[in-house]
């Protein structure tokens, strides 16, 4: 019997791989972006049929429709969020890992992808300076990053003292927001500490606020390994100190800035990494790649499958004396979504990331010097890593936000408004190392009326 239920003629194929092989080599429009769903759905609407519309018809809803009405975060102009910015390596391998349908959750299923994938997570894990004994797993994002590493820092707390009447983790108050969620999730606690003027949490303030809680309620210390909103690097070595004297695991959450490990001359922003007890960190932010992919690392794996193994009579012919990665997060089903960092790494080289992290420093550096120039405009921080928060004088809350929707509109730049210390602010995330200084400084002269 030769007839299939779906049916696709090689010439669909040859379409969707024409049209791949293009937006890789080009690159998103950066004047795309969301629309509404009074203009979506008069298009999209409906679009799932009895019979289908067809190879053809359906994928002009993608290349005409879906992907216009996307933003496009790729592109160098885009500096609002924390971007990704993935190599072309990394967009083309994507494509084929794809099209390859491997199931990565365990060894049995993916063994060669799997194996492939751990030697990415190896460099990272020696980029932190950890022993043979760390292991973890890619994981969709950093949420559920940090809720498989939470969750198993309860449960490795949890064997050591008796249970308290409610468990609590401590983090700052400059947290990106999914550990609160976790937190909601998990059903703990949240103790927040105070940063200082440049948004990290010290060591010292860490401990006030541990002891003014009660120790014995907390099972983890979260620090920020590169804060999303202000790109700050909490006091590793001082939090390490804390979670040593109390007995607390520390995981750091770098889903942006870990990616900096790379770079030589960032390394020391991380002093005391090697005694944390898990970390994350996103290969979609700033170690591009594309989406989705969240590094989760443990510095003693066993601690990550002793809270995460799953156990099933359908699950008991599974191949235990390999690496299973659905024994080391919040997950069973999985694809490889490692490999395509692993691929461009490959390709290029670690000495390629760790030169691309340093170039988006320095541009970094050079954006922020021309802010500071700016009559009228105050730069308000510069992070070691590749954050920056400036606030033009001369216009009000409106007035920011209409500008930014312009440039937004019209592609010249992706600068959305954030808050800092209350007060309304710009800010820009530098991830991409082909963003141009001059082209970015050029667009922010409009604040001024000096643009060029």
């Amino acid at each position: 019997m030769t007839d299939t239920p779906f049916p696709f003629a090689p010439q669909a194929t040859d379409t969707i791989l024409d049209w791949t092989r293009a937006r890789i080599a080009d690159g998103p429009d950066p004047k795309h972006g969301a629309q509404s769903f009074a203009a979506l759905d008069p298009v999209l609407g409906g679009s799932i049929t009895a019979g289908g519309i067809g190879a053809d018809a359906a994928f002009r809803l993608f290349t005409d429709t879906i992907v216009p009405s996307t933003r496009p975060f790729g592109h160098p102009t885009s500096l609002s969020f924390v971007a990704s910015a993935p190599s072309r390596a990394a967009l083309s391998f994507d494509a084929a890992l794809g099209a390859a349908g491997i199931f990565a959750g365990n060894w049995d299923g993916g063994a060669g992808a799997i194996h492939a994938e751990n030697q990415a997570l190896r460099w990272l894990s020696d980029l932190a300076g950890w022993p043979d004994s760390a292991g973890g797993v890619f994981v969709a994002g950093g949420t559920l990053g940090n809720l498989s590493a939470l969750h198993a820092a309860r449960d490795w707390r949890a064997r050591q003292v008796d249970r308290p009447a409610r468990w609590a983790l401590l983090c700052s108050a400059e947290a990106h927001s999914s550990i609160k969620a976790v937190a909601r999730v998990m059903d703990v606690d949240v103790i927040t500490v105070d940063p200082d003027a440049q948004g990290r949490m010290g060591g010292d303030a860490a401990r006030a606020a541990l002891t003014q809680a009660g120790p014995e309620r907390v099972f983890a210390i979260v620090g920020n390994a590169g804060a999303t909103n202000c790109g700050a690097v909490d006091d590793i070595a001082g939090l390490a100190d804390l979670a040593e004297d109390f007995g607390l695991w520390l995981h750091l959450d770098g889903a942006y800035g870990l990616a900096a490990l790379a770079d030589p001359a960032a390394r020391p922003l991380f002093q005391g990494i090697e005694w944390a007890h898990s970390f994350i960190v996103d290969p979609h932010k700033w170690l591009f790649a594309p989406y989705d992919s969240c590094a989760l690392i443990y510095r003693d794996a066993a601690a990550g499958a002793a809270a995460h193994g799953q156990q099933a009579v359908y699950l008991d012919t599974v191949d235990k004396a390999h690496f299973n990665p659905s024994d080391y997060a919040i997950h069973l089903t999985r694809r490889a979504r490692g490999l395509p960092l692993w691929y461009s790494l490959a390709v290029h080289g670690t000495d390629a990331y760790g030169q691309a992290i340093a170039r988006t420093r320095a541009i970094t550096q050079d954006i922020a010097k021309g802010i500071d120039a700016m009559p009228g405009v105050e730069l308000l921080l510069t992070s070691d890593l590749t954050v920056i928060l400036f606030r033009p004088s001369g216009m009000s809350e409106p007035e920011m936000e209409t500008w930014a929707e312009a440039n937004r509109r019209s592609g010249a730049l992706l600068c959305l408004p954030t808050r800092w210390r209350g007060q309304m602010v710009f800010r820009l995330c530098i991830v991409n190392p082909e963003t141009d200084p001059a082209q970015v400084l050029g667009v922010l002269g409009s604040l001024t009326g000096d643009d060029v």
